[in-house]
């Protein structure tokens, strides 16, 4: 995390000094916004690496911050909240949100959340990536092609989308409703059932154990993730 620079967007200025005194620890560059219109003209002129979201700021709802910015930058945003119930989770990460931590929370697992994500902007696949490998598959996204353990495997039109999809995004909470509106189209956003078939059947296909599995994981009552 050494000279990363962090925006944190906090109204409260206690929280703001005790992130600041932990990133600093890190190494961190930090900067602090107490508003949505202060955090967003920060990221205009400043760039930052990453960026730490309240919710309940003076002068607008967090999702309005992460919804503006959207349109205009993909920094990666952990919001943090008091707010725990699944359907906030799931609202923030569908407008864009890339990770999610309940208040009260511990500073190891901000860090390790915040690694995490610089992590996963860095090894964002560029036009030349087109290997991924995890576990014992290999998927080559130039011809289409997946292998496990060097024997070839066969996915239908569906699955490879949806695999594929997941695998742009490595580590990354994927909703459901995100998931179906990319492979099944807006019409079928609430059709969560095809999704639980077709992450069965990817596990079948790819995973040492399915019903244990290692890179196709289950976020309950969010989504999936693409762990590598």
């Amino acid at each position: 995390m050494e000279n990363t620079s962090i925006l944190v967007v906090e109204d409260e200025y206690r929280i703001r000094q005790f992130l600041r005194a932990a990133l600093e620890g890190e190494g961190c560059k930090v900067l602090e916004a107490p508003t949505v219109a202060a955090g967003l003209a920060l990221v205009s002129e400043y760039k930052p690496e990453l960026i730490i979201l309240d919710l309940g700021l003076p002068d607008a709802d967090g999702r309005q911050f992460i919804r503006s910015l959207r349109g205009w930058s993909d920094v990666p945003i952990m919001v943090l909240s008091a707010r725990n119930l699944e359907a906030d989770k799931v609202s923030l990460l569908d407008a864009g949100a890339d990770d999610y931590l309940a208040k009260p929370f511990g500073v190891a697992e901000l860090l390790a959340r915040l690694r995490a994500l610089k992590r996963r902007r860095e090894k964002r696949p560029t036009d030349g990536s087109a290997i991924v490998k995890f576990g014992e598959v290999m998927v080559d996204q130039v011809n289409r092609l997946t292998f496990r353990n060097g024997e070839p495997v066969h996915l239908t039109p569906r699955e490879y989308h949806l695999l594929t999809i997941m695998l742009a995004q490595p580590g990354k909470v994927l909703t459901q409703r995100q998931l179906l509106r990319e492979v099944w189209g807006a019409g079928h956003s609430e059709d969560g059932h095809y999704l639980r078939i077709y992450i069965g059947r990817l596990r079948q296909k790819l995973e040492n154990d399915p019903s244990q599995p290692q890179h196709l994981l289950t976020e309950t009552g969010v989504g999936y993730r693409f762990c590598q």
